[in-house]
């Protein structure tokens, strides 16, 4: 009963954090980032699978640089598509409509949103150049 419960609690967790800072309610961020006053970030990957996503996680996402940009100045959402990792029904039926709101159409994309929910600039494909050319990727949009 125990490890259920405890299997229960992980598993709502994961729902609405994905990862360290990264958001999985796309309402809830987009409140946020109102709220805050910042742009959002959505990252659509496929994180047990996209070889180019989990790329950009390692050479960019995990880095302590732009860990730190994305707490002073983005609101964080990942829209994941994973082949082995469990999730929600809501999740992946939000994933699915947001997948289809945006165009996307290969992993990873990344769309940037203003504080209102407007889609400000969005990029396919991996993001070469670390968190130097992340961060430079959303000053420039957000100008």
């Amino acid at each position: 009963m125990k490890r259920l419960l405890l299997s229960a609690i992980l598993l709502a967790a994961s729902t609405v954090f994905a990862a360290e800072g990264w958001q999985t309610d796309y309402k809830a961020a987009l409140e946020q980032a109102a709220k805050e006053n910042k742009p959002a970030l959505l990252d659509f990957t496929g994180s047990d699978w996209c070889g180019w996503c989990i790329k950009l996680d390692n050479e960019t996402f995990s880095q302590a640089d732009f860990k730190k940009f994305a707490a002073a100045n983005l609101i964080l959402v990942e829209l994941d598509f994973p082949n082995n990792k469990p999730q929600s029904e809501e999740v992946k039926k939000q994933n699915k409509e947001l997948q289809a709101k945006y165009g996307v159409e290969g992993f990873p994309t990344l769309v940037l949103l203003d504080s209102k929910g407007k889609e400000i600039a969005k990029n396919t494909g991996y993001l070469a150049g670390g968190p130097e050319a992340f961060i430079a990727w959303v000053k420039k949009a957000a100008k």
